[in-house]
């Protein structure tokens, strides 16, 4: 029997308009009456998905949980109660982000604990971060000293392409020891950066354990190259229908669903509800 879900936002659970289906909702409701823990992993701030939680039942819910910045922060939806808190180191964060600043075609964001930032902020990222309901605070200036005092979850950076996503990682990794950062891709626009061994699958164990639910207890859904460590750590890994292949590749499961077809429906209707 599975104990809890494992569920990126954006391109799995959510309608490529940031939407949350009534379908969908209704399946979490009914896995959350079966006692299995529904818990949002996703790569944005908790705070931009209040409003679903709010739709799933579970917003400001004592014994419900959400992870948030690929797997920076574990909360209890309970007053957003922080359990765990995985920061970057300042000096590390400080070098992936003078590199992301350097590049003008970038929309570089850092990510504190309760808040975003961008330096350079573009039409299309910004557009695209309304849908999700988020937002930030524009950096003027290139002043990354501001967050000497704050934890600091991860820095991304937006860029239109692939190419170009790929290049800024290895523009980081020039700078910064490898073996200090987790690297991701997601959304078709971002290229991540977390701390070594942070990212959705090292906090869904951590959730997993303080919950006393085991790894292979835990059902993962997701999309994208970011998803894939949660995939890889859980008993039943799930791709949406339009996941990336490497995605599908790991997956235990592929929803014949879409994310604009109520996929996350489809996986609690034939896994929890049976």
């Amino acid at each position: 029997m599975y104990k809890m879900i494992v569920c990126d936002l954006d391109e799995t659970l959510m309608n490529d308009d940031g939407s949350l289906s009534d379908k969908n909702a209704k399946a979490i409701q009914a896995a959350t009456a079966k006692g299995v823990h529904f818990v949002v992993n996703s790569g944005r701030s908790y705070t931009s998905f209040q409003n679903d939680l709010e739709t799933m039942h579970l917003r400001d819910q004592p014994n419900e949980y959400s992870i948030s910045y690929n797997g920076g922060l574990v909360l209890e939806n309970k007053n957003n109660k922080p359990l765990i808190i995985n920061a970057m180191p300042f000096d590390v964060a400080k070098a992936v982000f003078e590199v992301g600043a350097a590049d003008h075609n970038a929309a570089t964001h850092v990510y504190t604990q309760n808040k975003l930032y961008i330096y350079n902020p573009t039409s299309d990222d910004s557009n695209y971060l309304k849908t999700r309901g988020v937002s930030y605070e524009v950096m003027d200036e290139p002043e990354f000293n501001q967050f000497k005092d704050q934890n600091i979850m991860k820095v991304i950076m937006a860029l239109p392409t692939v190419d170009e996503r790929k290049a800024m990682r290895d523009a980081v990794l020039n700078k910064v020891d490898a073996s200090k950062l987790a690297v991701t891709f997601s959304s078709g626009r971002y290229v991540e950066f977390n701390p070594a061994g942070i990212d959705k699958g090292s906090a869904s164990v951590q959730l997993g354990k303080l919950l006393d639910i085991k790894p292979e207890e835990i059902i993962a859904a997701g999309d994208n190259s970011n998803d894939l460590p949660m995939l890889k750590v859980v008993g039943l890994p799930v791709s949406v229908a339009n996941g990336i292949d490497t995605v599908k590749a790991a997956a235990k499961y592929v929803t014949k669903a879409n994310n604009n077809q109520d996929a996350l429906a489809e996986v609690i209707d034939k896994f929890v509800l049976k």
